[in-house]
Parts: C-alpha cells; sequence; structure tokens
C-alpha cells in the first residue's frame, strides 16, 4: 500500500522581557498594597468559568507537564524549551482528520478523556482560547496561529478546510509539493515572517511523497512591569553542575516580589509579572533537588504555589538567556502513548479521499531570549518605594525551570529549564 506523508510542523517562538484508511479500523503579607501582583492565573476571572476555554485548561496543564517530564527524562543536564500550547493546538489540527484509534490516541496523548469532555467541547475550547491569546487589547504582543500547506493534485474535503479555518484560524495555503525546494522555501518565509524575523529556515527539507503540511506558531514578546537596569547587570559565575561553572550576565533588581519557599519540595519560586495579561515563573530548586521538583510538576502543585506566594523584598538576581531548542515531538508523543498516527495504521481518512496519510515528522523549535527590559529599546521610568533594610538575597545561579503562563485563559505558553543559560 503506498502511504503518503503529512508533515506537522510547530515554530515557537518565547522572547521575554528583559510558542489512509487501513481495513479494520474504524472511523506573609508586607502591608504595602500591590494590585497588579494580587491576581493570579489560578485565582483570577472566576467568575468566568463558565468559559469554553477554562474547560480545557486543567487536562491542557496536565498535557504541559507530562510532555516536559518525557523530555526531561531523555533530556538529562540540557536546556529544555517548549510551549505546550504551539503543541496541542497543532495535533488538534490533526484530529480535524482522524478516526478510529488514530483519534482516540490523539486525545489522550494531548491531555483529555473522552468520558469527561466531548471532542466538540475540546475543539470549542481551543477555539476560545485562540481567540482570547490572540485579543488586541491584551497589552501583550502575542500571537498563535495555524497553516495548513495542501496541493490541488491531493485536495482536502472542504469541511476540513472550513473546520481548520474556523476553528484554528488556520491560513489554507496552496503549495507545490512537487517541486520541493520552492515548497520548503514558502513555508520557511511563511514561518519566518509570523515569528518576526527570529525563526528562519526552519525546514531543511521535505520528502518527496510529502502531501500536506500543517504549522503552528506561538509568537509573544513581553516587557517586565518591573523591569531589570542594565546598569546592574554583573558577571556572575552560574554553577552547571558540580564540576562545571560559567560567567553569566547576571541581571539584578531589588524590589517587591511574588514568591514562595516550598519546604516540601525544596525550592523557591518567584513570579515576574510582564505588562499584559501574563507573568512567568521561575522556580529554584535546591541543590540536588531539580529531579525532585520536576517529578512533583503538576496542577496541585502549580496551585500551591500561586495560593501560597506572598509579596516579600528580594534582592533577586536572574541570568539573560538566550537560546534555541529543537524537540524531536514524534518521539516525545510515542513516550506518551500516541503512536498509530506515525505508522502505515493511521487512520487519517477524513483529510482526504484518496491515498491514505500518516505523519512522517513533527517538529518543534523555540527561541528565548530573557533580557532585562524587552526586546526592543525602551525608556522606562519606576518609581518604587522600598524598607530601610537589607533584603534577603534570591540568585536564580543554578539550574532552574521556568512557567510562563496566560492569566486570562489559564494556559501554560512556554515551559522550560535553564541549566546553562551560556548555550545557544
Amino acid at each position: 500500500m503506498s502511504i503518503s506523508w503529512l508533515y506537522l510542523l510547530l515554530a515557537c517562538l518565547c522572547v521575554i522581557a528583559s510558542c489512509h484508511h487501513v481495513p479494520g479500523h474504524e472511523g506573609g503579607h508586607d502591608g504595602h498594597e500591590h494590585p497588579e501582583d494580587d491576581q493570579h492565573p489560578a485565582e483570577s476571572h472566576q467568575e468566568s468559568g463558565h468559559l469554553p476555554c477554562l474547560k480545557i485548561a486543567p487536562s491542557s496543564a496536565e498535557f504541559a507537564f507530562n510532555f516536559y517530564r518525557q523530555i526531561a527524562s531523555q533530556a538529562s543536564g540540557k536546556n529544555i524549551l517548549f510551549s505546550p500550547v504551539s503543541i496541542s493546538t497543532a495535533f488538534m489540527l490533526v484530529t480535524l482528520g482522524a478516526k478510529g484509534t488514530t483519534l482516540d490516541q490523539i486525545v489522550s496523548g494531548i491531555g483529555f478523556n473522552h468520558s469527561v469532555i466531548s471532542k466538540k467541547e475540546i475543539n470549542d475550547g481551543f477555539h476560545h482560547l485562540l481567540q482570547l491569546l490572540n485579543r488586541p487589547d491584551a497589552h501583550i504582543d502575542l500571537s498563535v496561529g495555524n497553516a495548513l500547506f495542501s496541493t490541488d493534485k491531493f485536495p482536502v474535503r472542504q469541511e476540513i478546510v472550513d473546520d481548520a479555518r474556523n476553528l484554528f484560524q488556520a491560513d489554507i495555503m496552496p503549495a507545490n509539493f512537487q517541486n520541493s525546494e520552492d515548497a520548503v522555501n514558502q513555508i520557511n518565509s511563511y514561518i519566518e515572517k509570523k515569528t518576526h524575523g527570529k525563526l528562519v529556515d526552519f525546514l531543511k527539507g521535505l520528502d518527496q511523497d510529502t502531501k500536506m503540511v500543517l504549522v503552528n506558531y506561538i509568537f509573544m514578546k513581553g516587557y517586565w512591569e518591573k523591569p531589570f537596569i542594565p546598569e546592574f547587570t554583573w558577571k556572575r559565575d552560574f554553577f552547571v553542575n558540580n564540576k562545571t561553572t560559567v560567567q553569566v550576565d547576571m541581571m539584578e533588581r531589588t524590589g517587591y516580589y511574588s514568591s514562595y519557599h516550598d519546604k516540601e519540595l525544596g525550592c523557591e519560586v518567584v513570579r515576574i509579572p510582564y505588562q499584559g495579561s501574563a507573568s512567568a515563573l521561575f522556580i529554584l530548586p535546591e541543590e540536588g533537588k531539580l529531579n525532585q521538583v520536576e517529578q512533583a510538576l503538576g496542577r496541585e502543585t502549580l496551585l500551591k504555589w500561586e495560593t501560597s506566594a506572598e509579596e516579600w523584598f528580594l534582592d533577586l538576581s536572574l541570568p539573560k538567556v538566550s537560546l534555541r531548542t529543537s524537540v524531536d515531538v514524534k518521539e516525545i508523543f510515542q513516550g506518551l502513548g500516541v503512536t498509530e498516527v506515525f505508522t502505515d495504521y493511521a487512520n487519517l481518512s477524513v483529510f482526504t479521499e484518496q491515498c491514505p496519510l500518516k505523519i512522517s515528522k513533527a517538529i518543534h523549535k523555540a527561541h528565548l531570549n530573557i533580557h532585562e527590559n524587552g526586546t526592543e529599546a525602551v525608556a522606562t521610568t519606576f518609581i518604587e518605594a522600598v524598607p530601610q533594610m537589607d533584603p534577603p538575597d534570591l540568585t536564580f545561579n543554578k539550574p532552574f525551570l521556568l512557567l510562563i503562563v496566560e492569566h486570562l485563559t489559564r494556559a501554560i505558553l512556554f515551559m522550560g529549564r535553564i541549566v546553562n543559560p551560556n548555550e545557544p
């Protein structure tokens, strides 16, 4: 049986201040008021619990943590960065054309239980999520989108095209896969444009039997609500492990931060808000506790950190980071039980009446840039009253974890582990 290939590309950019039918297959508060810090993702918008995006939030969060643990088990001692939103949205596009076991495995793999939530509720949740993340009044530069590249010689069913466009805001793009070089250039140009030039030459080549390419991208550019001052960035030691120490540019700022010391897990947690509706959660495990903290990552742990955090006056030191990562999503998904869609038994028959399809590759690339103010030069004046005392010192000078959360949707936009800030 001839099998044609479908590519799944996930172009994730995070720039933060300083994303075939087979026979037999069936279809402690300090007293100062800081209102901007009082709103936590798990606590805010309680009155909006009926929103479609909030129905998928718990399962989406569990997928993020499961995916992270799967990567961490295969990437010991390495930097990690990925966008759960990008990956899950891309595979939701795939579910438009899937049936049977193939569909069930994908839905389960991205965290959902059909006995608890219907496929329509999941679709509606992602549709609403994309609407909110792309809202123009969010006060943060954030865009998430999709594209479906196909050829007239391999027509996709019109209902699939309509659902991709209407549910997932997908651009429908004609492509000539018989001219592989032109198709690669077209897809790369699309990704480069959508990521504002930060991801260039994303795709290196296409298999000769490629019939369709699905792309998801996420772009975020945020500015710290309370920026660091470049003059207070110094060269400091960062302890990668017991044998390796590197010099990094360490940003320093003294001020009020929402933080929590988790004695049980052995880590410090600090939330740094962006201007707008998102914040970054930095987790610093104690010596020898990194694996313990990673294994404990989950919705309950995140909720404990968010609800237990209090305002503290801290002398915070955070390294500047600029790194690029690449994840073989196919390999990670197979570890999560999503296997059939990558084999000759894949049931993606809803996409087309022509030859059977399977996913050949699923690639996710990400870029992270953390610095003092943002990704563009801005003039900012910030005045903050501080107590007359020496604040506690909190220095991120050893491997730490990072989560970026959008408050309204409770979506984990990005998640990662920084082992060595100097590794590109």
